[in-house]
């Protein structure tokens, strides 16, 4: 039942964005809330069965203690800090440590590969790194300050670091436009982009927080996104967070039956999960867990089956509430509770983001008729922009004749005339794989690495499970033959180059990939070679 939003229309209507000039997360929220309003913050649990449990004023101290000690090893407001932690408590403290010394944490996933931490660590110029002994050897650059949880020679433990810290470390202030975090984000061509985000962006956040999560103090939410994206920021961290919300954090391997069991144990009230996910909670039986808890459930990163809606509603009784966003704006379109819901909807503006589906000329579109999502600005939570890419930044602008400033999201779309938008796919080649956006070149570049290979090319295949998966389109060089224990090799090759969920699920070897009179690939002629799968 939706308890936040009684009149949405109302609100959106009324809603004027309040944006302080200076905010710090860490001591506007997580420090406020100790000292204000303590209350449960987080409870952890893994695989093996332990468990630990932190109020806001565990989180509120560790973090104290740890941005101390950055400090005294040099780290400075502006600092960019690579944080590679799975799902373990020691994240949110470093993501939130960073943010009261003013320092740009920027969270990855550990499946990332030297190679890619490389590229990371060089564009980003980060000079400390967060990671777990374990992963300690992917870091090839001396970084002038490197924390291992666990121990490594050449690193300072976290233990070490947290007992030479200070509890009363006072945070940094931060105006509004303060450069705050930094993720990397895959496009159709070259290098993952590096998208900024202000101070006013993690406070602006809070807003879909209110509104798509319905989140209140009394609430526990499950987001169950890896650490290094975007959603994990705003749905396990700073969303619940700045709404007083306990996050539940689990470190183990996906399992269909546990994830329904932890969902039971733990009192979930609010469940946030991709469509892949969900696809395979509704072939258990549901019934036989008391998720009597669960009042709300939501979904984003990948279009939603219906069919797999339709069993979730029919096996809880809760609808599942989609949303779209991107990693430079993050949540702008959702479907608030309380609202009518339509099938395969993104749903509508949330509170203080006014969108629209525009032309070519930043022409507002008629309700049925296909254009770019686009965003009005200014709106608080854009990015500062793409980091150290100004001409790569201007490109997502679009000046309308009419003075109106839109963000182009890079998204196709139409609006009903109810006012619900409705996806149509990328304008871009970007690949959408269980939530992962995958950038075609990064896998081709791995694929041509390879010494049988003389081309490649790498689309998005239909997939009913995954929604999208990697499909690669190989010519191979002469004295080389196709082959199943050459696709093999391929693939296993690819895992090791780069992060693993990046490999080909599907390789085709043919004779000439289609090109332009210019030479350029057709990946839109090889789309429409693919075939369903699955």
């Amino acid at each position: 039942m939706a308890r936040n939003i009684a009149d949405y229309p109302r609100e959106f209507a009324d809603f004027r964005w309040q944006i302080p000039h200076r905010f710090n997360f860490g001591a506007d929220v997580v420090d406020r809330f100790a000292r204000e309003a303590d209350g449960p913050a987080l409870v952890w649990c893994n695989a093996d069965g332990e468990e630990n449990r932190y109020l806001f004023s565990d989180i509120a101290r560790l973090s104290a203690r740890l941005a101390s000690g950055l400090r005294q090893r040099g780290v400075r407001k502006g600092d960019r800090v690579i944080v590679m932690l799975p799902r373990i408590p020691q994240w949110q403290i470093a993501m939130v440590a960073c943010m009261k010394l003013g320092a740009v944490p920027i969270p990855c996933i550990e499946m990332l590969t030297a190679k890619d931490l490389s590229y990371r660590i060089e564009h980003s110029g980060a000079r400390a790194v967060i990671a777990r002994a374990a992963h300690a050897e992917k870091f090839a650059q001396d970084l002038p300050v490197r924390i291992s949880i666990g121990s490594r020679q050449g690193w300072q433990e976290w233990d070490e670091v947290l007992a030479s810290g200070q509890e009363d470390f006072v945070p940094e202030p931060m105006d509004a436009e303060d450069p705050a975090l930094l993720y990397y984000t895959s496009g159709s061509t070259g290098q993952p982009k590096g998208v900024l985000h202000s101070s006013r962006a993690v406070f602006a956040w809070r807003e879909v927080a209110r509104s798509w999560l319905d989140l209140g103090r009394d609430d526990t939410i499950w987001c169950t996104a890896d650490t290094g994206w975007s959603k994990a920021g705003t749905s396990v961290l700073f969303g619940p967070w700045s709404m007083g919300a306990c996050s539940f954090f689990y470190d183990g391997p996906f399992d269909a039956a546990e994830r329904l069991r932890l969902l039971a144990k733990y009192r979930v009230s609010v469940y946030c999960a991709p469509g892949t996910e969900l696809f395979h909670l509704v072939n258990q039986d549901i019934a036989r867990f008391d998720l009597s808890a669960l009042r709300h459930a939501v979904s984003a990163g990948e279009a939603l089956s219906p069919v797999v809606a339709e069993r979730w509603v029919a096996a809880t009784g809760i609808p599942v509430a989609e949303a779209f966003g991107q990693t430079e704006s993050l949540m702008t379109l959702v479907n608030v509770p309380g609202m009518p819901l339509k099938t395969g909807s993104m749903g509508l503006p949330n509170l203080g983001s006014i969108l629209e589906v525009i032309d070519d000329a930043g022409r507002v579109l008629p309700p049925g008729e296909e254009g770019d999502v686009a965003i009005l600005t200014p709106n608080p939570q854009i990015m500062l922009g793409y980091w150290r890419e100004p001409e790569r930044t201007a490109q997502c602008y679009l000046d309308a004749q009419d003075g109106r400033r839109w963000f182009v999201t890079g998204d196709r779309g139409h609006r009903d005339q109810d006012g619900y938008f409705f996806h149509r796919g990328r304008r871009d080649d970007v690949i959408n794989s269980a939530g992962y956006r995958i950038g075609p070149s990064e896998v081709e570049n791995s694929i041509l690495e390879h010494p049988s290979v003389q081309e490649a090319a790498v689309v998005g295949a239909p997939d009913r499970e995954r929604g999208e998966i990697v499909k690669a389109y190989i010519v191979l060089r002469p004295g080389h033959e196709p082959s199943e224990s050459l696709k093999k090799e391929l693939q296993d090759f690819v895992k090791r180059s780069t992060a693993p969920y990046k490999y080909p699920r599907a390789i085709e070897f043919i004779a000439e990939l289609p090109k332009t009179m210019t030479g350029k690939i057709q990946r839109s002629a090889l789309r429409t070679m693919n075939n369903p799968i699955g």
